[in-house]
């Protein structure tokens, strides 16, 4: 089976949103983040054949022996439902390197109705057999990465010859399976000037979600690698052009301050369309309107998604690792505690840190003093990776609120990048 032309896909529908798990907008702007998340990712294991650069979990070979056992998983799982059944993300390392991975997500959808997403890697652990197994368990989504639009420049991400071409056969088994596919890529300098060749490449499948995580340096990531905070806002404002008329929709990751970036294009727009829309009246456009008002903007996919409230690390997702330890993200692995010692409601609702991260009244610098603080509170994780204080302000974003200004708070500065450009459009050879 050919791929479609660029700019088709299949599978793209009100039917297929339907069957991928679509979460009514009311239901999730109901949900109160103090009490539970809406989403958690579960790292089941670390074991993965790859060795990609920028690997938040600094992946390993093989499975460790004290990884949470099927009975703890399943324990986990129960929690997952009394908590009020967030999504839940299967993920690794590469989740399929454990053979109980089936019963987790059959136990997660079936026995308990959540909603469940697998996040494998291209290797040839992932088979038209193994993946339709997981359909068979009630799987709704299955998340691929995608680094670059070719073989140099995926294969050098992933430290691996032959993965591109790997990834290109099973998006071709995921669509051909009736498959919902949601395309990862991780935002970095090796692929910053890539992106358009890879949106391209994705629209050929069933993709229904592209969703663009912005490097933040732990694990193997490293600061050198992240693009600027200037290339950051000329990403967002791209990504905002190309989510009108995309087949899928475009999300961030780990870019909290594309929500600011998007609220203030959606301002600027709805100004320009009154005021238009006035002096086709006849008339002047009253000083002050045209402007959105609330917390945030609606935004929403297939899996119930919304920005209109901006999940954060520990305020609205959390991360179990495979040892049980409960952190606020992957990007943000500081535990708040352990599932072998308390439950994970305890953990979310009442830990200290899970407390703190969602008190955005204690935010540093121009952080704490921004206007859009609410709906976007800046990555948590970038702020401790770059600073060690997870509560300081975004070192990454470039805006900079009148409050702020007037009281001359600013951010961390962003590291100094200490390698060439020219560094980045070669293959990727770091080990």
């Amino acid at each position: 089976m050919g791929a479609k032309e660029v700019g088709t896909y299949r599978g793209h529908s009100a039917e297929a949103d339907s069957r991928a798990g679509a979460k009514p907008y009311a239901e999730y702007m109901s949900v109160d983040f103090s009490q539970q998340p809406f989403t958690v990712a579960w790292e089941i294991t670390r074991a993965c054949a790859l060795r990609c650069v920028h690997c938040r979990a600094e992946a390993i070979p093989r499975r460790n022996p004290l990884e949470l056992t099927t009975e703890e998983g399943f324990r986990f799982i129960d929690d997952l439902k009394a908590i009020g059944g967030p999504i839940l993300v299967v993920t690794g390392g590469d989740p399929m390197m454990r053979r109980d991975v089936y019963d987790f997500i059959s136990y997660a959808a079936n026995d308990k109705g959540m909603r469940v997403a697998l996040s494998p890697s291209a290797t040839a652990l992932l088979t038209k057999k193994s993946l339709g197994k997981a359909k068979a368990c009630g799987l709704l989504r299955t998340h691929i990465s995608l680094d670059g639009s070719n073989a140099a420049i995926h294969d050098g991400f992933r430290q691996m010859p032959g993965v591109f071409q790997r990834t290109m056969e099973v998006l071709e088994t995921l669509s051909d399976l009736d498959m919902t596919i949601q395309i990862g890529t991780t935002v970095s300098r090796y692929n910053l000037n890539d992106l358009q060749a890879i949106m391209d490449v994705i629209s050929k499948y069933n993709v229904v979600m592209w969703n663009l995580f912005f490097l933040v340096p732990t694990g193997r990531g490293a600061t050198e690698d992240m693009i600027s905070p200037e290339e950051h806002e000329r990403v967002f404002n791209w990504m905002y052009d190309v989510s009108k008329m995309a087949p899928f929709d475009v999300r961030s990751t780990a870019a909290m301050h594309y929500r600011r970036m998007v609220m203030q294009r959606r301002r600027a727009e709805m100004a320009g369309a009154l005021e238009h829309a006035a002096e086709r009246a006849g008339e002047s456009m009253p000083p002050g309107k045209g402007y959105l008002t609330g917390a945030g903007y609606s935004f929403q996919d297939g899996m119930g998604q919304s920005a209109m409230k901006g999940v954060n690390d520990g305020n609205g997702f959390a991360f179990v690792d495979h040892l049980g330890n409960v952190c606020p993200s992957g990007f943000l692995q500081t535990p708040a505690g352990n599932l072998r010692k308390q439950s994970f409601i305890e953990i979310y609702r009442d830990s200290p840190l899970f407390r703190l991260l969602r008190d955005y009244s204690q935010l540093k610098g121009k952080c704490g003093a921004c206007d859009f603080r609410d709906v976007c509170g800046g990555s948590r994780a970038r702020a401790f990776a770059v600073t060690g204080d997870y509560m300081e302000s975004e070192p990454y974003c470039v805006y900079t609120s009148p409050e702020a200004r007037a009281r001359g708070l600013g951010a961390p500065p962003a590291p100094p990048r200490e390698r060439p450009d020219s560094y980045y459009a070669q293959p990727v050879t770091r080990g």
